[in-house]
This record gives structure tokens, C-alpha cells and sequence, in this order.
């Protein structure tokens, strides 16, 4: 029985946790070769062996560009093309206007727009034809989130970057989408709350009070998500902006 993603290259950029590792893991279950990338060896190690035998994991920082020159080296060496690139890497913190550093912005905008914008840039001579780009959104590009405004503002530059790249990539036959989670249950988002578990819960039952569902998402089932938007059983979209959020961007 053929699986969604046979003999497909993939990478996902931050796949050592959260979100991005149970989509390396999806896409390798699916039959693809996933490439990593992560800040720390260990972690990436424990991700590789994690994903299984054809997973192949680089240190890589994204918004250091020779690191990402680096990356794409060792898939072009490797795999010699590129056919799903999830541009997961970022983040941020959360600091109310009038708390905002200049230190605060670039390194959220660093993260989570210089790093996509070059990722993406220096994947292009491996991409192949009909190959599928996925950036990571949010909700936050439709709806306002207290303290939250330059990590809002940088989704937001993430999901009009793929409104461009979408004409940039047409004659390429490459295709540009993103991917809007609601709040999942990851390291990165209970950290937001400190390093108190009695916070870190209070902020998980917070979020699950505003989603229609009840209830905040696990990485899995976003995961899931990304499988669909990685395999041609997405070929007529583009452009877009996928939710999986149980709703709460949408009532």
C-alpha cells in the first residue's frame, strides 16, 4: 500500500520538539526522508532517533545564514532535491507595549521572518517541481492577543510572504501555504507561563476556555494536518491559510 509521501524529500526546520518533531515523524511514517534542523546537538539526536533510521538531523540556527548554506549542502549532497519544506523554526515571547526592547523585536522578527524569508530563499535550487512549502502562522494573524504584538506581527508578515512567493514560485510549479495552529500542547507554549507547573496549567486552561472545542490541541493532530498539505492530496491549493485551531480564529 503506497503511503502519502513516498519517495518524497522533506525538511522541517526546528524538528526537535513541539509541533515539529510530530511532523517529521508523520512524514517519515508517510514514507518520506526527513532532514532536521536544531540549535542543540542533544536534543537533536534524541529527535533523530525518535523519527527512525532514514531521518537525518543538522545543528543549524536559522537565523544564521551560513548555517542554513550548510543545511542545504548537506540535502543537496544527500537527497540532490527538495520536495516538502515546512519552514517550522521560531518563536517568541510575550511583553505588553510599553515593555517592548529593541532587543525584544529583532530577535522575534529574526526568528520568525528573517529565518523563513532565507530558509525558504536558499531552498529554491533544490526545490523540484510541484514541491509544497508550508510556513508556520497562527491565529494571532487574525485576531489580537494581550502582550503578544510584535510575535502577532510577525505571522502576520509570514502569512503575506506566502501570498507573494505563491505569484514569485508560479512558473516553478512550487507551492506556498501556511499552516495556523491554535494553542497545542508544547514545551514552547507552556513556557510562556514560566517554570511554575501550576501556571504553566492555568495558562493551558485558560487557552482551552477561548477554543469552541474546549479543550488546546496536541502536535499530532496538527501534524496531521501537515501531512495533508505536504502531499498532492493538497495539489490544488495555494496561497492559503490552513486553521487548525478548533476553532477559535473562527467564532
Amino acid at each position: 500500500m503506497s503511503k502519502k509521501l513516498d519517495n518524497k524529500i522533506a525538511l522541517v526546520t526546528g524538528g526537535t520538539s513541539g509541533i515539529g518533531l510530530a511532523t517529521a515523524k508523520a512524514y517519515a511514517e508517510q514514507g518520506a526522508k526527513v532532514f532536521i534542523t536544531g540549535r542543540r546537538q542533544a536534543e537533536l539526536d534524541a529527535a533523530v532517533k525518535a523519527i527512525g533510521d532514514d531521518a537525518v538531523g543538522v545543528q543549524a540556527d536559522s537565523t544564521k545564514l551560513a548555517d542554513l548554506d550548510r543545511v542545504f549542502d548537506i540535502i543537496r549532497t544527500k537527497a540532490g532535491r527538495l520536495d516538502v519544506l515546512f519552514a517550522n523554526a521560531g518563536g517568541g515571547n510575550m511583553l505588553p507595549l510599553g515593555q517592548i526592547t529593541e532587543e525584544h523585536f529583532d530577535e522575534t522578527f529574526d526568528r520568525n521572518v528573517k529565518a523563513v524569508v532565507f530558509t525558504v530563499q536558499k531552498a529554491l535550487p533544490l526545490l523540484s517541481r510541484g514541491a509544497s512549502v508550508i510556513l508556520s502562522g497562527s491565529t494571532t494573524t487574525t485576531m489580537g492577543t494581550a502582550a503578544f504584538s510584535i510575535y502577532s506581527a510577525t505571522k502576520a508578515a509570514v502569512r503575506n510572504l506566502a501570498r507573494s512567493w505563491t505569484l514569485d514560485l508560479k512558473e516553478a510549479g512550487v507551492r506556498v501555504n501556511v499552516i495556523s495552529p491554535g494553542p497545542i500542547r508544547t514545551a514552547g507554549l507552556v513556557e510562556l507561563a514560566g517554570n511554575d507547573p501550576a501556571q504553566q496549567q492555568g495558562l493551558l486552561d485558560y487557552l482551552a476556555s477561548r477554543v469552541p472545542m474546549g479543550r488546546v490541541g496536541e502536535p499530532e493532530e496538527i501534524a496531521k494536518a501537515l501531512v495533508f498539505l505536504a502531499s498532492d492530496d493538497s495539489s490544488y491549493m495555494n496561497g492559503a491559510e490552513m486553521f487548525v485551531d478548533g476553532g477559535m480564529a473562527q467564532v
